[in-house]
């Protein structure tokens, strides 16, 4: 796990400069009774810092809006209106259209919205995506028992509202806002696709959802994860 560290302590260096300065603004703001409340804010709040490993591998080629995503909770988090998603607890959602507009040549947007539990209830969240590492890192193979040793700690705290988390995979960048509707954004601007290998670690930070028709639906009648919209 040395190359890894390495590789997830660079990755830190390259956010912290940025995530410091949108913090204190941030902050800086809310002190000030006649600016408006600052996006995603209130939201960031809510949420909690997770950690889950992508199901399946994704490519932007051929995975289109609507296709299903899942990723599996590697740690027990309890959500703020005491919802507890145990570890192994399914993240559903979908892939989908790019809310923020990023500019690129590849773009996969995906939305993480409802957690499939043990005993079988679907409830929603509300999820974004606020790190992302692949299975080798640093040229080092990451297996399930680094990600449960908590190898990869999740960093987020409710003062960031929004990430860019540069070269991902090669090639790739990670962009999300709290404030955002979906979880995030993949972006390559460099080339014509963008591929998540099955069993990256996706970091999120979680809040309670929306309840609604779909996102609480009871999964009777489906032996096992709902289909994507």
């Amino acid at each position: 796990m040395k190359g890894h560290r390495q590789a997830f302590a660079f990755a830190t260096a390259v956010l912290a400069l940025p995530l410091l300065v949108y913090s204190q603004n941030a902050t800086d703001q809310s002190m000030q009774g006649s600016q408006a409340p600052i996006a995603g804010h209130h939201e960031a709040t809510l949420m909690k810092p997770a950690r889950a490993v992508l199901v399946h591998s994704l490519d932007a080629d051929k995975d289109q809006s609507g296709c299903a995503v899942s990723a599996r909770l590697q740690q027990k988090v309890t959500l703020t209106n005491g919802t507890e998603l145990a570890k192994g607890t399914m993240l559903l959602g979908k892939v989908t259209t790019d809310d923020m507009q990023q500019r690129g040549i590849s773009k996969l947007a995906l939305r993480f919205d409802q957690a499939h539990l043990k005993n079988g209830t679907i409830v929603p969240i509300r999820a974004t995506i606020v790190g992302l590492f692949s299975p080798q890192e640093g040229g080092t193979e990451i297996n399930s028992a680094d990600y449960n040793s908590g190898e990869v700690p999740n960093d987020w705290t409710a003062k960031t509202l929004q990430l860019d988390q540069l070269n991902v995979v090669p090639g790739v960048d990670l962009h999300s806002k709290i404030s955002s509707r979906n979880s995030g954004v993949f972006v390559s601007t460099k080339k014509s696709d963008v591929k998540l290998s099955e069993g990256s670690e996706i970091q999120f930070a979680i809040a309670p959802g929306t309840s609604s028709a779909n996102s609480a639906m009871s999964n009777k009648g489906q032996s096992g994860m709902p289909a994507g919209e």
